[in-house]
């Protein structure tokens, strides 16, 4: 049995963002619901209500609908149609294939004066003579019935003849209630027979407790073939057990029933049995078995069961060792469990194991473990146990000389310093001084203190002979 729950409606309500109060259609057909409920309380502005194909055998709590238009019923196991006059605004009525025979509760639809459309077709009552000209003339209001238009000269023919017709549908709901009642005595009996036959098929049927379908009370040890023919006997049932559930199942369907709202209930009961027995098969069938991570002789195995890319490093500077495991990015890291041992790290993702066995023994107190916020990598820092012990960098030492020799002048010339003097003329920037060559200034004055430069070149020779009564040349 399903019952209308809060969260179903709001599954259903998808196209409405999960909201109900505003909800104004909503689809809960095959859920086999056997009653409704709720919904005139959560979804009042509901005006489209499709509730077809499931088990429900009266309708109540749908009055306060009062924006319902459309309300489909169809293949339900409904035998009286009521508790409709508060749906005002109801113009569409489907109970297509019910078990409705009380046709006189169509009298309930006259305060629907909006109603349009009425759909009968599959019930009992359309069996009934008459029941074409009942129905047009108890709902005046009704333009469409089973799908066909209802003229203006039917409904003239049908209220001529309403009193007629409606004494023999009054005949008719009385033999059929009668056959109804008869019915239900039936269905009580095929439900309490089973159960009866199946407490004098135990009591025949049991065994003794050697397995045997009698007891022998001097012989109270089994022989080892006895035992043996026993064990046969169970895995033979085994076997046949399948078998014999498809037996069954092939006997249900191919039993001849009435066609009544019992035989509907019984069919979903079986029909739900089953499928609960095929769940139940599936899941033992998924199940895998544990799997093995150390060995009976304590060997640890290496699993990669969430199938991770990773890579395992040794860092000799630090002597530690680096796992960095290729994590989902977006996975919250409270999914995430590491534990590390000192021959072996575990990292649960998501309830799937990784684990490996480290090349050396690890300190599991002082090992680290970070989460990149870029990709997402877990990186396990794990020092090792034993410290390495390696050869110290050794520093480059001076060379001494011999001390048998006598220390000469020229050894002691070259311990001392030498320093290079460098010519300014050869610097390699560029000296923007001596670009323009300077001239000598030419002071003004009296012509014989400043000869010209000739002059002094010629009488620095012997041969010149300066004669004062000659003037300077200029």
């Amino acid at each position: 049995m399903v019952l209308i729950t809060e969260e179903l409606i709001r599954r259903r309500a998808e196209h409405n963002n999960c909201e109900i109060f505003s909800l104004e259609e909503i689809s809960l057909h095959q859920q086999e619901i056997e009653r409704i409920e709720y919904i005139d309380r959560w979804c009042r502005e509901l005006k489209i209500l499709y509730l077809q194909n499931n088990i429900i055998s009266k309708i109540e709590n749908v009055d306060k609908l009062k924006k319902l238009e459309y309300l489909n019923l169809a293949l339900n196991n409904i035998e009286q149609i009521e508790n409709l006059e508060g749906c005002e605004s109801l113009q569409k009525l489907d109970f297509t294939v019910n078990f409705i025979g009380e046709l006189s509760s169509v009298e309930s639809l006259k305060q629907n004066i909006h109603l349009r459309e009425l759909f009968l077709v599959g019930n009992p009552c359309t069996e009934f003579e008459g029941y074409r000209e009942f129905v047009v003339a108890t709902l005046p209001q009704l333009k469409w019935l089973d799908g066909k238009e209802i003229e203006r000269s039917d409904r003239i023919k049908a209220m001529q003849n309403l009193r007629q017709v409606q004494l023999q549908i009054r005949e008719q709901e009385q033999a059929y209630l009668k056959k109804r009642d008869k019915e239900k005595q039936e269905a009580k009996k095929k439900l309490e027979n089973p159960y009866q036959k199946e407490k004098s098929e135990a009591k025949e049927s049991k065994p003794g407790f050697d397995g045997r379908w009698y007891t022998d009370i001097n012989n109270t040890i089994l022989d080892c073939e006895e035992n043996k023919e026993c064990v046969h006997e169970t895995q033979g049932t085994e076997k046949h057990k399948g078998s014999d559930e498809d037996e069954i199942d092939k006997k249900f369907w191919e039993e001849p029933t009435p066609f009544t709202p019992e035989s509907r209930l019984e069919t979903h009961r079986h029909l739900e049995e089953k499928r609960k027995a095929n769940d139940a098969k599936r899941e033992t069938e998924k199940q895998k078995p544990p799997r093995k991570l150390i060995t009976e002789e304590g060997r640890v195995l290496n699993v990669n069961e969430p199938k991770l890319d990773f890579s395992l490093s040794e860092d000799e500077d630090n002597n530690q060792i680096v796992l960095d495991l290729a994590v989902y990015r977006h996975l919250d890291t409270s999914r995430l469990d590491v534990d590390v041992q000192t021959t072996y790290i575990r990292v649960t993702v998501k309830g799937k194991t990784f684990q490996l066995v480290l090349p050396s023994e690890v300190k599991p107190d002082s090992s680290t473990a970070k989460r990149s916020q870029i990709t997402g990598h877990l990186v396990v820092t794990m020092p090792k146990a034993v410290e390495v012990v390696g050869p110290r960098p050794t520093l480059p030492r001076p060379v001494k000389s011999a001390p048998d020799k006598a220390p000469t002048d020229n050894t002691r010339m070259a311990k001392q310093m030498e320093r290079l003097e460098v010519d300014p003329s050869k610097h390699s920037r560029i000296n923007l001084e001596n670009i323009v060559k300077k001239e000598k200034p030419v002071a003004q004055g009296p012509l014989k203190l400043h000869r010209p430069a000739m002059l002094e070149s010629l009488c620095s020779t012997g041969d010149f002979d300066d004669d004062s009564d000659v003037p300077p040349l200029i």
